[in-house]
């Protein structure tokens, strides 16, 4: 196979989540031999896909991989390909991955589980037999949006009513070890689970799928931001998918764009013992979360994407008492709605238009008579919230600029007012827009106050934001991509930043 070929697709938004360390980012560090390419000596982890630019293995000497280890499947010959059905997914129950396999092959699945595990990042808890594989067909696509939901199902894997919930990743390799691919999935606490978490994580499907653009072949992929023209040149919103589907494989290694900001937190976390129950963002959607049970809801990564229902349900948990933390930037941002795929699974369409236009009675058309489907047009802005709202990208990193350090989450970290936290703030950042209202509060402060130049080369700044609604619960917003990646991120980790979490954590599960 050719170069041309064999390269995987760079659009614009994948090309920048690898070569941003703030963006996609390492995954769980498995300190292990099972890798799939070598640069000279350094054998590099399953999750790290070293032909995408920017992505290259941290420093350091790594087990050689065995010979003639898996290389990473890609979107033009889909050599292996999955993803996992819909379901809420609960120990007891089942998964069904779909998947298909070209040329046909048998092929074996792997599962891990991230978490801290002793510092290796994931744990493996289960190897399947070696599967028929078969080549599935073509993604069917109506318009821009791609979906495989009629693939045939490939392998169910029993969850065993001893697995705990958490974030896991099912590891497709084919048996003849040339080619390998990932799927991603959550398993939910027990409908019938006594005991409480007091923290439970919120994994952003939702935004997950907005972002992929699989398949990236130069020719059928389309995400809510790029899209192709048929002769390998990628188009922009204007031109992308309105509507996505959550039934396809996630674009090249098969692991989504920004997925490592949830990973960053699940590790640290878990080291330290929090006390974590599991959702995603589609079960808030669908009323599968009940915020009463937990003393604060945890949104550890890029989360851009929200619904109605999601929204009014966090609204709900703020004013019951239950506090919200979001450890990212450029949170809520676009109201998009989830409807039921070609199949009739309830939640697997993701609807969203940026700027284009569409029938007034289209799912992804907005609020009646808004130019886009931003919150904003829909008048009701992030910062009634979150507090403060989405400022924009940040092309290079810069410090972190802390601010009230006479605060109790800031306590044990030795900053005083103005001192910075290099690299900081990344990605993209938040701030308080003075001419929007701010939500009810009874306490609010600015924990930081950052500035950096924008892509125009105007001054502006970033803030991370805490205040405590009326009914006790504290809300607090980084307002930066670059603090999750400081809590267990290899390279990025900040102490201060471990402490301050630790703080805002320890007060809320001790307050709620």
């Amino acid at each position: 196979m050719g170069t041309e070929r064999n390269r995987r697709w760079e659009s614009g938004t994948l090309a920048h989540g690898v070569s941003d360390p703030f963006g996609q980012g390492p995954l769980p560090w498995l300190r292990s031999p099972d890798a799939y390419r070598a640069e000279g000596e350094a054998a590099v982890p399953w999750y790290v896909s070293v032909d995408a630019p920017g992505q290259h293995p941290p420093p350091g000497t790594r087990p050689a991989p065995p010979v003639g280890t898996p290389r990473n499947s890609d979107d033009v010959d889909q050599q292996i390909k999955g993803f996992a059905s819909a379901g809420v997914i609960r120990p007891g129950g089942a998964v069904d991955l779909r998947v298909t396999v070209n040329p046909p092959r048998e092929f074996q699945v792997d599962v891990y589980r991230i978490g801290h595990d002793g510092g290796d990042g994931a744990r493996q808890v289960h190897s399947s037999p070696l599967i028929a594989g078969m080549a599935q067909a073509a993604p069917l696509v109506v318009g821009r949006t791609v979906s495989c939901h009629h693939w045939w199902q490939s392998w169910r894997l029993q969850i065993p009513p001893d697995w705990r919930p958490g974030a896991y990743v099912a590891v497709l390799t084919t048996a003849d070890g040339r080619d390998r691919s990932h799927i991603p999935f959550t398993v939910r606490d027990p409908a019938d689970r006594l005991h409480a978490a007091e923290l439970l994580l919120v994994i952003p499907d939702v935004t997950w799928q907005a972002y992929n653009l699989f398949p990236e072949d130069g020719h059928q992929g389309a995400s809510l931001y790029h899209a192709w023209d048929g002769t390998g040149r990628l188009l922009g919103e204007a031109e992308a998918a309105v509507t996505v589907s959550f039934d396809r494989p996630h674009a090249g290694a098969g692991l989504p764009l920004h997925v490592g900001h949830a990973y960053d937190f699940i590790r640290w976390a878990e080291r330290y013992g929090y006390d974590l129950a599991y959702a995603t963002a589609t079960d808030l959607h669908a009323g599968l979360v009940d915020p009463t049970r937990h003393k604060a809801l945890v949104f550890p990564g890029h989360d851009e994407y929200w619904s109605e229902p999601m929204r009014r349900a966090v609204e709900r948990a703020r004013d019951g008492g239950t506090s919200l933390v979001f450890l990212s930037a450029n949170t809520m941002y676009w109201r998009v709605d989830l409807t039921p795929g070609a199949s009739g699974e309830p939640h697997r369409l993701l609807n969203c238009r940026k700027r284009q236009k569409l029938p007034p009675d289209s799912p992804a058309a907005g609020a009646p008579g808004s130019a886009s489907a931003l919150w904003r047009d829909a008048g009701e802005p992030e910062q009634h919230l979150l507090g403060l709202q989405y400022a924009g990208s940040v092309p290079s990193p810069v410090p972190l600029i802390a601010r009230n350090t006479s605060h109790w989450l800031w306590e044990g970290t030795g900053l005083h007012d103005g001192d910075p936290l290099p690299g900081l703030v990344a990605g993209e950042a938040d701030r308080y827009f003075p001419k929007v209202a701010l939500p009810e509060h009874t306490e609010r402060i600015l924990l930081a106050h950052s500035p950096y130049r924008d892509s125009a080369g105007r001054t502006t700044h970033q803030e991370t934001s805490l205040y405590r609604a009326p009914s006790g619960a504290y809300v607090f917003a980084a307002g930066t991509f670059a603090w999750s990646p400081a809590l267990d991120r290899p390279g990025h980790t900040d102490e201060r930043i471990q402490r301050a979490t630790a703080n805002l954590l320890d007060h809320l599960c001790k307050e709620g």
